[in-house]
C-alpha cells in the first residue's frame, strides 16, 4: 500500500453517516466495550462487535482500496456505512490504545478486501479481467465494434446539437427578461418576491442550462438582503448578461474562455471521459487542504480542496449526496493522497476528476503560503480569465486574525465586549499580514466558532491558513498549528 494510512478524525467519520439516526447509533458503539479483535493495517480497519445474537458482527472498512472507502458488515442493515462501521471508525479515530496497528486482517476480512481491490484495478483499466499482469485489452475482431462506436458517436453528436439549440433558445428568453427587469426598474424586485426568479430558473432547467438556473436563483436572494442590494443585484445581472452573450458568441472566443462559458452555463464533461485521456491525467502527491459540505436544494455538495506537491497547483473535487445521504468521497484533511487527477477544461479551471489512487491517505505536510497582496493579485488574474469566479483558493502565510473592536458592533453602535463580538460571526473580522501592513476582511457566513478557534491557534504568533479569497473577503477553512492541519 506504500505506507500506513493516517487516522481520521471523529468529524471526518461522522461526515460519512447516511443520516442523523446512524450518527447517534454509531456514537453508542464508539467505546471499546463491545469490540473484540479490532485492528488496522494495509489501509483497512476491522473488528467484531457484540450484538443481540450469539455471534458478533464482523465489520471491515477499506479506507481506500483505489476507489474510496468501502464497508462490509455481517449485520442485516441496508445502510452504508452501517452503525457498526461508524462505531468501528470512531473507535479507530480515538487513538492507538483502542485499535492497535500491525498485523494483517483476519481471513474473513482479507477475502473481501482482496476482491474489492481487484475490482478497483480492473475498473481503472490497469489489468483487464482475466488478463495476465502487464497485458492490455485488445479490440475484439469481427464484432462490428468500429461500426457501433461510430453510431454511438453520431448519436452523441446529435444529442449535443439538440441541447445547444435548447440552451440558445433559453438564453435568448433570459436576455429579454433581464432587459424587461431593467426597463421596469430594480425597485420593484423586492415587492415581487422570489416567485418570478424561481419561475425563470425553472425555464432554464427546461432549456438544459443548469448553470444559468443556479445563477438566477442566487439573484432571487439579493432583493431585500440588506443595505445596498440594488447595486449588488445590478452587478449580478450584468454578469449574467455577460455570460449569456458569451454563450451566443462562444465560437468567436478563445478556446479556454469558450470552455469556461460552456462550463458556467452548465455543459460539463463526464469524469470517465476526462480520465480516459492518459495525457490529461496528472499523478502527484495531493495534500487534502479542506473538506466542506453545503446544502444546495435537495443535494448535499461536498467540496474537497487539494494541492499538488510537485505540480504546485490547487484542485477541487466535487461529490454529491441525495436524499439526506452524505456524499461518498471523504478524505482526511491534512493527509496526502498519491493519485491521478484530470482537470476539467476552462480558463484556469481548478475542478478535477479523481482517478486511480495508489494507496490510502498518508500523513501530510504544511503547504507553501503567500501574502495578502499576492492572494489579491491571484484572484484578480482569475477574474481576467473567468469574470464569473466567486473566489480563488489560496494559502495565507504569516497572518493574524483580528476581531472587531470591543466597543464597536457590526452596525457601528456600542458593543459589550467579547461575548457581543462572538455573536456577530464574520462581521468586522480581518486577517492581517504582519509583514505587509495589509489585511483581508473575513467573508460573511464564516462561523463565529471557527473564528475564535483560529484566534486561539494564533496565540503564539502568526499562522498559516487555507481558504478562499474572493470579492466577499477571505473564507478560512483550515489552519496549521505546529505542523498539524486543524479544520475550522
Amino acid at each position: 500500500m506504500g505506507g500506513q494510512a493516517v487516522r481520521w478524525t471523529a468529524e471526518q467519520v461522522m461526515a460519512l453517516a447516511p443520516d442523523d439516526a446512524s450518527r447517534r447509533a454509531g456514537n453508542k458503539l464508539a467505546p471499546p466495550g463491545p469490540w473484540t479483535e479490532a485492528g488496522w493495517g494495509d489501509g483497512a480497519v476491522w473488528g467484531q462487535c457484540k450484538g443481540s445474537g450469539s455471534k458478533p458482527y464482523q465489520t471491515v472498512v477499506d479506507l481506500d482500496g483505489g476507489q474510496g472507502p468501502g464497508y462490509r458488515c455481517s449485520c442485516p442493515s441496508r445502510k452504508f456505512p452501517c452503525k457498526h462501521a461508524l462505531g468501528l471508525l470512531l473507535l479507530w479515530a480515538g487513538g492507538e490504545t483502542t485499535v492497535a496497528e500491525g498485523g494483517g486482517p483476519p481471513e474473513w476480512a482479507d477475502g473481501w478486501l482482496g476482491d474489492r481491490r481487484r475490482r478497483a484495478e480492473r475498473k481503472a483499466g490497469r489489468a483487464p479481467a482475466g488478463a495476465p499482469d502487464g497485458a492490455e485489452a485488445e479490440p475484439a475482431a469481427g464484432t462490428g465494434q468500429g461500426a457501433d462506436d461510430e453510431a454511438r458517436a453520431e448519436a452523441a453528436h446529435r444529442r449535443a446539437a439538440q441541447r445547444a439549440e435548447r440552451i440558445t433558445a433559453g438564453a435568448q428568453e433570459l436576455e429579454q427578461r433581464l432587459a424587461d427587469l431593467l426597463r421596469g426598474g430594480l425597485a420593484g424586485a423586492e415587492q415581487r418576491g422570489y416567485a418570478p426568479w424561481e419561475e425563470m430558473a425553472a425555464r432554464m432547467v427546461d432549456a438544459q442550462a443548469p448553470g444559468l438556473a443556479a445563477r438566477i436563483r442566487e439573484l432571487g436572494a439579493i432583493p431585500g438582503s440588506g443595505e445596498g442590494w440594488p447595486g449588488r443585484l445590478l452587478a449580478e445581472c450584468a454578469l449574467l448578461h455577460l455570460l449569456v452573450g458569451g454563450w451566443r458568441r462562444a465560437a468567436e472566443l478563445p478556446a479556454p474562455l469558450a470552455d469556461t462559458v460552456r462550463t458556467r452555463v452548465g455543459l460539463t464533461l463526464e469524469a470517465a471521459d476526462l480520465l480516459a485521456e492518459k495525457q490529461a491525467r496528472v499523478r502527484d502527491e495531493w495534500l487534502v487542504l479542506a473538506q466542506r459540505d453545503a446544502e444546495e436544494g435537495r443535494l448535499t455538495v461536498r467540496r474537497v480542496w487539494l494541492y499538488g506537491r510537485t505540480v504546485e497547483r490547487h484542485a477541487l473535487l466535487l461529490s454529491y449526496g441525495a436524499g439526506g445521504r452524505a456524499p461518498e468521497l471523504a478524505l482526511p484533511v491534512g493527509s496526502v493522497l498519491d493519485a491521478e487527477l484530470a482537470y476539467y477544461p476552462g480558463s484556469g479551471s481548478l475542478r478535477a476528476a479523481l482517478g486511480q489512487r495508489y494507496g490510502a491517505p498518508l500523513p501530510g505536510f504544511q503547504p507553501p503560503g503567500a501574502g495578502v497582496r499576492e492572494a489579491l493579485e491571484d484572484y484578480a488574474g482569475t477574474l481576467r480569465e473567468d469574470p464569473w469566479a466567486e473566489s480563488r483558493p489560496c494559502v495565507l502565510e504569516g497572518v493574524l486574525p483580528v476581531p472587531p473592536s470591543a466597543t464597536e458592533t457590526a452596525d457601528g453602535t456600542a458593543g459589550s465586549g467579547q461575548s457581543g463580538r462572538a455573536g456577530q460571526g464574520a462581521a468586522g473580522w480581518q486577517l492581517a499580514a504582519m509583514d505587509e501592513e495589509s489585511a483581508l476582511p473575513v467573508a460573511p457566513g464564516t462561523g463565529a466558532a471557527a473564528l475564535w478557534r483560529l484566534l486561539a491557534l494564533s496565540a503564539e504568533g502568526p499562522v498559516t491558513v487555507f481558504g478562499e479569497c474572493g470579492h466577499r473577503g477571505f473564507a478560512p477553512h483550515t489552519a496549521w498549528h505546529e505542523g498539524r492541519a486543524v479544520p475550522l
